[in-house]
């Protein structure tokens, strides 16, 4: 079993308003998560003359700042320093450094109720890029989506930040205001989103039974108690005479390793695999499922926001247990992190990838995702940026990116303007006053600061609404077709 402080690092720091992204290595044969006491980055410096020689020259540098600097020097601050440099230098934006507060902060976290915008984020470039939203979080509700670059938090700019500074920054007591600008492919202008933090539900599985016998289970992410919910689902499930299941991994940022081997066993027959772990030798582990497999037809719903676990869950029932993947090319995270805080000794800790995960087939899906089967976008007002409430109102004959989104709203609530292209004309005109009539809201044909919050609100509503989920719709299309299929053979 996994020890309490060796799970600190999973998704849950996404909930505190942004994160790491991490796929967490709990025990793996061949793969060591972490060094016995007084072993490991400490011991090391007693090793080669090199590894001497640089330990010495780290010791004169301190030495050479302490003593010179025209400042009083902050030794806690030189050393936090020295070690994000080193593992920025690494290049890689899941291998990071957790000084003693946030580490502190982060293992708060696992233990009991917290407050965020429910993002998980990741760096890359210098920039603060969105993973995925948390289901159901002030960050989804808002409009955050998958990919966003954050810019700046309450007008302070993020670029640059080492990524613990910046998620310090996102986070926040609940009740606060987060005034979030991003950038998004497609969208010219950076894209301002008020969001007001609040507490993060911890629950992690939701399942429901559609008509026809069609189960859904939504996995928000692979944390330490999914497992056992997820049985729990299933078994429910399977009590109602399901037969066939959707296993939704929509912004699905990842989580545990262990967790999603353990569900994917499920349903992957005894002895196929479920994920491959290579060390830097080329040294390859298998996963190998000891379960069953399930007499129904499977279909995992995915989208850019699904990464890591939820993409070894996607390729394992793939490629081992004959499911269809539906919805949207996924994230591409192909790395396993482990973290070191006892070696640190002071309450900081490490979390450093130590190895790449494959598919059972061999593919390394790293920065590339996994295709879908059937490839499903949800409609554009799904991800339709919100309108800037400092350019209102919007009227006749302006033309504008508000102007677009205030068109893609309409349209998609079914007021049909006749353009989406940003201009004004008299047709949006007529849309936004049967907008204003239906909602009770003084009649311009003008878009006001009401009218815009009256129009997201609305689209909010309706893109939580399961009616107009295309990507849903088409997997229990799917699913239907294979339990037909299933029935019809002889």
């Amino acid at each position: 079993m996994m020890k309490k402080r060796s799970a600190l690092l999973f998704v849950i720091l996404g909930l505190l308003g942004g994160s790491l992204l991490t796929l967490v290595l709990m025990t793996y044969p061949g793969i060591t998560s972490q060094a016995a006491p007084g072993e490991g980055l400490l011991a090391s410096v007693t090793g080669s003359s090199q590894q001497k020689n640089d330990m010495k020259k780290i010791e004169t540098a301190m030495d050479l700042i302490s003593r010179n600097y025209y400042k009083e020097v902050d030794r806690t601050k030189l050393i936090d320093g020295a070690i994000n440099g080193m593992m920025e230098s690494l290049g890689d934006p899941y291998s990071n450094y957790m000084a003693q507060e946030t580490a502190a902060q982060f293992e708060e976290s696992i233990e009991g109720s917290f407050t965020g915008i429910g993002a998980e984020v990741s760096s890359k470039d210098g920039y603060v890029v969105v993973v995925s939203p948390i289901k159901g979080s002030p960050a989804e509700k808002a409009g955050i989506r998958a990919k966003d670059i954050i810019l700046s938090v309450n007008g302070e700019s993020l670029q640059g930040l080492e990524l613990n500074k910046a998620v310090n920054k996102i986070r926040g007591p609940k009740g606060s205001e987060a005034k979030v600008q991003v950038k998004r492919a497609g969208s010219t202008e950076p894209i301002e989103f008020t969001i007001i933090r609040d507490d993060i539900d911890l629950e992690t599985v939701y399942a429901h039974m559609e008509d026809g016998g069609i189960g859904v289970i939504n996995i928000t992410q692979f944390s330490m108690n999914t497992g056992e919910r997820f049985k729990e689902e299933l078994a429910k499930l399977e009590k109602q005479n399901m037969k066939g299941l959707i296993i939704d991994v929509r912004n699905d940022p990842g989580g545990v390793l262990q967790v999603v081997i353990d569900i994917a066993e499920q349903f992957v027959p005894k002895g196929k695999v479920i994920v491959q772990v290579e060390d830097k030798n080329g040294k390859k582990e298998q996963s190998k499922s000891s379960g069953t497999a399930k007499p129904y037809p499977i279909t995992v719903l995915m989208n850019k926001g699904s990464a890591s676990a939820s993409e070894i869950l996607a390729g394992a029932l793939q490629q081992s247990a004959g499911a269809t993947l539906v919805g949207e090319n996924s994230f591409g995270k192909g790395t396993v992190q482990t973290s070191y805080d006892k070696q640190m000794g002071d309450g900081s800790l490490l979390k450093i990838t130590i190895a790449k995960w494959l598919t059972p087939n061999g593919d390394w899906i790293h920065e590339k995702g996994i295709k879908p089967d059937i490839a499903v976008n949800q409609p554009d007002y799904f991800s339709v940026a919100p309108i800037n409430k400092e350019k209102l109102p919007l009227k006749y004959d302006s033309n504008s990116t508000d102007v677009k989104s205030a068109q893609t709203m309409l349209r998609g609530l079914d007021f049909k303007p006749d353009r989406v292209d940003g201009y004004y004309d008299q047709k949006t005109e007529e849309a936004v006053k049967a907008f204003q009539k239906k909602k009770g809201i003084q009649v311009t044909g003008q878009i006001d600061e009401k009218t815009a919050e009256s129009l997201e609100a609305s689209l909010i509503e309706r893109i939580a609404n399961p009616q107009y989920d295309a990507q849903l719709k088409r997997a229990i299309e799917n699913v239907s077709k294979d339990i037909s299929s299933a029935v019809s053979k002889p």
